[in-house]
């Protein structure tokens, strides 16, 4: 079930926001641009900031709708401009979360099969560090 409940995150955001640049990097083919922004507001207020019409939201299972559909009409309320957009995951992806990816990662497991390789070396590095 979808909770609220604080992240304890494993890297800074700084370098959350070096990692999805430099992943999101080859995406960007021909006249498409991908701008990767780290925000500290709610997140309809930044999108109204940057001037979009659409947040799309990625959903994993059925359990995660409830949480984003109470977070979609909250949106609603405070900027009927901006609609939200759910893509539900591929199937192979839908049990995967940061939170067990990373117990994996902490507990020397391989997490090759859940994430880029980049992410995968800086995410063990840092779990070898920890320890």
């Amino acid at each position: 079930m979808a909770t609220n409940a604080p992240k304890n995150p494993i890297f800074t955001l700084p370098e959350r926001v070096a990692m999805v640049r430099a992943e999101a990097e080859p995406l960007a083919v021909g006249h498409a641009t991908i701008e990767v922004a780290a925000f500290d507001t709610l997140l309809v207020k930044f999108a109204a900031e940057l001037g979009a019409s659409v947040i799309i939201r990625g959903l994993r299972a059925v359990s995660d709708f409830e949480y984003e559909f109470q977070m979609v009409a909250m949106n609603q309320r405070l900027n009927t401009e901006i609609e939200t957009v759910f893509l539900m995951a591929d199937p192979r992806h839908q049990a995967i979360s940061s939170r067990l990816v990373k117990e994996i990662a902490l507990l020397g497991g391989d997490i090759s099969p859940f994430t880029t390789a980049a992410v995968a070396q800086a995410l063990t590095t840092r779990c070898k560090e920890k320890k």
